[in-house]
Order: structure tokens, then sequence, then C-alpha cells
């Protein structure tokens, strides 16, 4: 790009960064120096190839989605939680709202992870362990109980079952007076990686297909502010996917529930905004920082070339990231906390709009009181102290990130290519579909763990505490242990509610659950009356069972 067009291209930045609103702070060094809010090429010199890297708030928005970075709005601190019933989880949540967080983000158990109740014979002995327990919206009402869903930004973590969680949410809002068009939040809801990584589903994909494009029209219409989907590659990375596979595959999935949206005549330009993403940030500091900004540019361009967007916030790809999971260790876990904060701090070098920063013993329990203020604190620590939110990608323009950033971005088109090339029409829709039926993504995820537990097993990749520097002085935690009581009550309780609701009213949401989905009309409403009446989420899901099926993923060797 010519020295003309770069320096055109400031002045555009300058004009929209100085008409938007900026936080009242100070944006200097610790030693009191004063700092621009971008930096760039130098006045009247050239930069080859600078149309992709550009300045914040432009196409291709490979700098962040704002002119202004964290100077207008630093990122939002959205602390995940949930463990036992609603009224613990209610606690943490209370604590962490106290603490500065600025947003709810809803762990929930397995048997609500897979549409049970908690009395069901599938869930004994697991209710309440990896998030909180949720058989019906009479739970959410405790759940949110002393916070206001209209004015908390709330994320839940589901998607099998999402839709009539969801359902379930609108119900405990409206029992607080909320006004249901002014919610905001975000609902996994993303099927697709399901398939691909985390194996949470609970029909076969068509069925769920089915039910997201319901919520996506119900949402572009009814609450234009809420998210419907968060388009989630935590899981992949999770499952052992290499950085470029989990951006690939993510943005395919993204691009999939595009062509979802298209397919029942949304506006892309209206819906395409509802569309949030979920990264992992992993270990390797600026291999993630890489994939962060490639992953705006992929977006924006996919978006506008390929699927006619033209508004700029169907083109902003706006995403959650938390730290990686699968990168803590059992052995001398206090090292975690150090590797959760480089992890935070390349998500937020990354241009992340909200983060989740894991507890240092979450690999071995649900975090403790004390721990999860550590995780909340690592943030506050960067947010405040570290000067990252003083300028837009500060390391935009590094010979390294940049490189990386091409390097990645070049990996993913390929492999959107092949996945296009998978399906019968050339869509990605068809390509993710074929690719799920073949078993081609867990294949391809399983051998990019097998070399990576080798380069481990060989000491060519290196884990402290595992692998090298293995000596200690370190005492064995204290970690936070579900009691049985959990279950016992929350059955008992369970068990007091049905008997105390109205069994015709119960009955005749469900028929007319099962009625509306023998139809094209839209299901959330009749999910809506089946969540009022305290139909339960096994009722709800056990009813789709009969008229769906069950999904049984083919066995492969």
């Amino acid at each position: 790009m010519d020295a003309a067009e770069i320096d055109a291209g400031r002045e555009r930045w300058q004009r929209r960064y100085d008409a938007a609103r900026k936080r009242d702070a100070d944006f200097t060094t610790l030693s009191g120096n004063q700092v621009e809010p971008v930096y760039g090429p130098p006045p009247g010199t050239s930069y080859p190839g600078f149309e992709r890297i550009g300045w914040p708030g432009e196409f291709p928005y490979t700098r962040g989605l704002y002119p202004t970075g964290y100077r207008g709005r630093t990122w939002t601190i959205r602390q995940f939680a949930g463990f036992g019933n609603a009224r613990q989880t209610n606690e943490r949540y209370k604590m962490i709202l106290a603490a500065g967080g600025g947003g709810l983000s809803v762990a929930f158990d397995m048997p609500t992870l897979m549409g049970r109740d908690s009395d069901d014979a599938f869930s004994l002995g697991e209710v309440g362990h990896c998030g909180v327990a949720i058989d019906s919206a009479a739970d959410m009402d405790v759940l949110f109980e002393g916070i206001p869903l209209q004015d908390v930004t709330t994320s839940m973590t589901i998607s099998g079952p999402a839709v009539p969680v969801f359902c379930m949410y609108l119900v405990a809002a409206e029992r607080q007076g909320a006004d249901l068009g002014k919610l905001d939040g975000t609902l996994q809801t993303d099927i697709f990686k399901e398939y691909i990584a985390q194996k949470e589903w609970l029909f076969a994909p068509e069925p769920h297909l089915r039910l997201i494009g319901d919520l996506m029209e119900y949402c572009a219409a009814e609450i234009p502010k809420y998210k419907p989907l968060s388009v989630s590659g935590y899981h992949i990375r999770e499952a052992g996917a290499t950085a470029a596979q989990e951006l690939a595959y993510t943005l395919a999935d993204g691009f999939g529930y595009v062509e979802l949206g298209l397919s029942r005549g949304l506006d892309v330009n209206q819906f395409a905004p509802g569309l949030s993403f979920f990264f992992d940030s992993h270990i390797d500091f600026f291999e993630e920082i890489a994939k962060f900004r490639a992953a705006r540019r992929i977006w924006a361009r996919h978006l506008r070339e390929e699927y006619g967007a033209t508004s700029e916030k169907a083109l902003w790809l706006k995403f959650h990231t938390q730290t990686a999971g699968v990168s803590l260790t059992a052995q001398q876990p206090v090292n975690n906390v150090v590797r959760t904060a480089v992890e935070a701090l390349a998500a937020v070098l990354g241009g992340t709009n909200s983060l989740h920063t894991n507890a240092l013993d979450e690999t071995l329990a649900l975090p403790t009181d004390e721990s999860a203020e550590i995780a909340l604190r690592t943030q506050q620590v960067l947010m405040e102290e570290t000067g990252v939110v003083n300028v837009a990608d500060p390391l935009g323009g590094s010979w390294y990130v940049e490189a990386l950033t091409d390097r990645i971005e070049a990996e993913a088109e390929e492999i959107f290519q092949r996945i296009r090339e998978l399906g019968h029409d050339g869509s990605i829709t068809a390509g993710i579909l074929r690719g799920i039926e073949d078993g081609w993504f867990t294949a391809n995820i399983a051998e990019a763990a097998f070399t990576y537990q080798q380069a481990l097993e060989k000491n060519e990749k290196r884990i402290v505490g595992v692998n090298a520097h293995t000596g200690t002085v370190a005492k064995e935690l204290e970690i936070l242990r579900v009691s049985h009581e959990v279950e016992v009550d929350q059955r008992r309780v369970l068990e007091e509610r049905k008997q105390r609701r109205d069994p015709v009213r119960v009955k005749s949401a469900l028929d007319e659950l099962v009625a509306v989905a023998r139809t094209e009309r839209n299901m959330i409403p009749a999910m809506l009356e089946a969540a009022r009446a305290e139909a339960t989420l096994g009722e709800i899901c056990d009813a789709l069972r009969g008229e769906w099926g069950v999904y049984r993923e083919p066995a492969r060797f």
C-alpha cells in the first residue's frame, strides 16, 4: 500500500477516534509518559500489504473492531461458574459481581447438558458436579434471584438442549418483570461443534438445525440484542486440535449458521450480528494472538465477499475467550496461575471482547471461592496495572506476529476448501455434515492430539511440573467437593414441584410442542409455554426424542 493510502486511512481512523466515546482514564505508562492510541507506519511512508493490517475499526478488522480499542471500553470480565444447586451458584454469582465481574456465564451439570432431569436414572451420581443442575424454570428463578436479568449480560454454555434452557431463562426474566426485548447475552447453541468435538447432542443434526433456525428467527424479531449462537472453537481446541484447525473448524461452523439463516430468508445484515464466537487461548503466546487477529480478518472478508453482508456490524467477529483448561496441570497446580495469566494476556492482545480466566484448581475439581477470586483478580491486574488497555493492537506491524497471522489464515483457507470439497453442492454446510458423518473432523483432531502427545513423551515439548522441573515443595490443595446431599435435595425439590404444578397444563403444553414440531411453524412460542407450565427439561427433551429419535455416532476404527 502506498503512502497516500496509508495516510488517508490514518486520517479516517483519527476522525472516528475523535468522535468516539473514551473512558475517563489515565493513558500513560507507569513512568508517566503519554502513549498514542494506535501506532502505524510513519506518515509519508509506504508499507507493502498494509491493506491486510489496516487501522482499528476498519475493514478487514485485523487490528480490532473499534477505533478506540480498549480506550473506549475494556473487555467484559465474564467468569464461567456453576456447581451444585441453583442456590449455591446464585451465591457464587453474587460474589463474582460484587468483586467486579461484568457479566455472568452459566456452567451446567452433565444431566442438564444432556437434556436429562436430576431424577433420571442416567443422572445418578452426576447432579451438580460439573455445573449447576437446572430441571425447570423454577430453578432458573433461584439461579438469578436478586440479579436483575434486564441489567446483566448472561452467557449460557449449553448446546444440545440450549433452546428449552433458553426458554426457561426467558420465563425467569418474565417473572422478574423484565422487558424481554431488552435482554442481552449469549446462548452457545452450537451443535456442529458437539458432533466435531464435545459429543453432547440429543438428536441427529437436522432437528437440531431446525431448532437453531427457529431460535435465530425468534431472537431477530423479539430480542434483537440477544445473541442466539456462540460458535465455539474452545471445545475443538481442548479436544486436541491445532490453532489453525480450531480457527478453521470454528469459522466454518459459523459460515454454516450463516447459510442456515439465509435459507430461512433472514437478512444477513440483521442476523449476522447475533452470531458471536468462543475461542480457546492456549499457552503459545504469539500463535494465539495471531489466531485472534486472523479470525477477524477471515470472517469479515467471507461475510462480505461470499454472503453479501454490507453493514459493518455484520462483518464484525465478536468473540469471548477462555484460557485453556487443557493446559492446566494437576502436578504443581499453583503454576496454573502463571499459565492462565499468560493466556489471558494473549487474548487481550488479540482483542477479545470478553474473557474467562480458569482457576488454578480446575484440573482437580470445581474452583473454590479463593481460587475463583484469584482467577478474577488475574484479569483485573491485567486491566488496571499493565497498560495493555492503552493502545489498540500494540503488536500490529510486528514482523513475527504479522507473519504468523498470515500463515494461520492461509492454513484456515486450505481447510475451508477441503470442507467444501467434502460436500455434494460446494456449500460449507454440506461439507460439515459430510465431515461429521465420515468422522473427518474427529480423525484430524485425533491425529493432531497424538502428534502433540508424542512430542511431550519425547521431551520435544515441555510442561513444567510434568516432564520438566518436577521437584516441588508445594502442599496438596484443598479442593471443592460437591456433596451427595446436593443430588438428594435436588431430586426431592423436583418431586415436590411436580406435585404442585397443574398436570393438565403440562400435558397440553407438551402435546402442543410435539404438534408444532410436525409443522414448519416456529417452535419457540410452544416451548416457552411448556416452560411456563413448569414442564421439566427432561420432559421437553423426551417429547422431542419421541418425535425425532436420538443420534448415535457411527462406530469407527
